[in-house]
């Protein structure tokens, strides 16, 4: 595996975070106190890798320019830099979140992931879009 497998995987990464977010959310909505919890779990296990993977590709390989061109440029910064400002809140309110589950503060943890949910699967998808659009367009 080289440096530049790294985004591939990062875009997985993204994927598999995403699908767990609404597997957690989908067992809670059931009742499932327990496999809500491993699999919110997992999603952020699996979103510190991406973090982890994300900064040494970045360190080693540094920024990689769009090379799109009309239209479609202006969707990829358009959905980039909103991907940029709402992935800068996930890991706070991912552990604020988590904190309030952890000591049984469920009306604070509920409040909380009403905006925490939306907001960390927004950047899950919007990561891979933009992988997408960066490196396969």
């Amino acid at each position: 595996m080289s440096w530049h497998d790294l985004p591939a995987l990062n875009a997985s990464l993204n994927a598999i975070s995403g699908v767990l977010l609404v597997i957690g959310f989908l067992l809670i909505r059931r009742g499932k106190v327990q496999a809500h919890r491993r699999a919110m779990f997992s999603a952020l296990v699996v979103s510190a890798l991406f973090l982890t993977s994300y900064l040494i590709y970045h360190y080693k390989v540094g920024s990689v320019p769009f090379t799109g061109t009309g239209p479609l440029r202006t969707v990829y910064f358009v959905v980039l830099i909103s991907h940029i400002l709402l992935a800068s809140t996930v890991p706070f309110l991912a552990v604020f979140t988590l904190s309030q589950a952890l000591r049984g503060r469920f009306p604070q943890h509920k409040k909380i992931a009403r905006w925490t949910l939306p907001i960390w699967l927004y950047v899950s998808v919007t990561g891979v879009v933009v992988y997408w659009m960066l490196y396969r367009l």
